[in-house]
């Protein structure tokens, strides 16, 4: 475990970025967006992912120089095709648009298709709090998750971020995936050879497994709930409500047919779409009541349910987000720390062109 000060990997993803053709600006958003998952602790979505996005551009499946566009539009909504570029930078440009409508008449909805993966959720719901909106961000993914009953692998992680604004209290950030665990934690359990808690994983027949590399067996990832006794019928739906916001109104490639993350795997055959899907939401709190009595009423929400009362060994309550901002603090001051097998999978990824941790 080697610990990094957040300038010094800032410094190394950028100029990585900046290698394969990003310009100086998308270099330094895309870089942004990878490094905000470290900060707040997700480390699967990280620094940990920068290989498998110079894996995808040499690929040819990652464009560094996309040209993103809307191709359809209302007052409050958009389509953008985001021309097969990193979705560390599509998605940021999608969101934008979103709050800018919003800004103009309320709320704004924004699809995008033609795009790949685009780091945290998190990261883009949190874009619309600097303007004192609610703001939403969902996307479809590699189909690694088995539905409910079926041992065939047919939707993605498809997270959810919803970031809501408050007074004095900070905002109330959720994102989550509609998985039980999302791949990238399976990844870090296999790099310290660990296998996974229950619940996390099937085998290619549908059994219980807690092998952490059984997606390399044909088996699968279960949705949030594990089984149906445990209501993964509500996590089978919640991640189809995802793949249809993100892909099937977008026009990008949605279920079986989502464009996997890993470049050596090949990319299934005769896909209904363009490249992955994202789907946005920006809402001007005034759009619905004043915002000062709205972020009043969020501050008491907050309050109430940080007071309620523990249950016997947990020290307090806590709300979306909080764990994140705390680490967040920790890791600007203290570094980032990497296992081994990352900071090994950065050497050989800043050796393809000539740039040193």
């Amino acid at each position: 475990m080697a610990v990094y000060i957040y300038e010094q990997l800032f410094q190394f993803t950028e100029r990585v970025f900046k290698s394969i053709g990003c310009s100086d600006v998308d270099a330094l958003k895309a870089t942004e967006v990878l490094l905000s998952a470290d900060l707040r602790g997700i480390d699967s979505h990280g620094v940990a992912r920068l290989s498998g996005y110079i894996r995808l551009w040499q690929a040819k499946r990652i464009n560094a120089v996309p040209n993103m566009r809307i191709i359809h539009e209302t007052p409050s909504t958009a389509v953008i095709d985001g021309d097969a570029g990193l979705g560390l930078v599509v998605a940021p440009f999608a969101m934008q648009v979103a709050i800018d409508k919003a800004k103009a008449v309320g709320t704004g909805w924004v699809s995008v298709q033609n795009s790949n993966h685009f780091g945290i959720a998190g990261y883009h719901a949190m874009m619309a709090l600097k303007e004192e909106m609610i703001g939403i961000a969902m996307t479809n993914a590699s189909a690694l998750v088995a539905p409910t009953f079926s041992t065939e692998k047919m939707l993605g992680t498809n997270p959810i971020a919803v970031a809501i604004p408050a007074g004095e209290q900070p905002p109330f950030v959720a994102d989550f995936a509609t998985t039980t665990a999302a791949n990238g934690k399976l990844e870090i359990l296999q790099r310290k050879n660990e296998d996974t808690p229950v619940g996390w994983v099937q085998d290619q027949d549908g059994n219980t497994s807690t092998d952490a590399n059984i997606l390399k067996k044909k088996g699968a990832l279960l949705p949030l709930g594990s089984d149906r006794e445990h209501g993964s019928h509500k996590g089978y739906a919640l991640g189809s409500i995802v793949d249809i916001f993100s892909a099937v109104l977008s026009g990008a490639s949605y279920g079986p047919w989502a464009p996997p993350f890993p470049a050596y795997i090949p990319m299934p055959e005769n896909m209904p779409g363009k490249g992955l899907g994202h789907f946005f939401g920006a809402l001007r709190i005034d759009a619905f009541r004043p915002a000062s009595d709205f972020k009043q009423h969020m501050d008491q929400w907050i309050n109430r349910f940080r007071n309620a009362t523990p249950a016997a060994g947990y020290e307090k309550v806590l709300i979306p987000g909080d764990p994140e901002r705390e680490m967040e603090l920790i890791r600007m001051q203290l570094g980032i720390p990497l296992v081994d097998a990352v900071v090994n999978d950065l050497q050989e990824t800043g050796a393809i062109f000539n740039i040193h941790l």
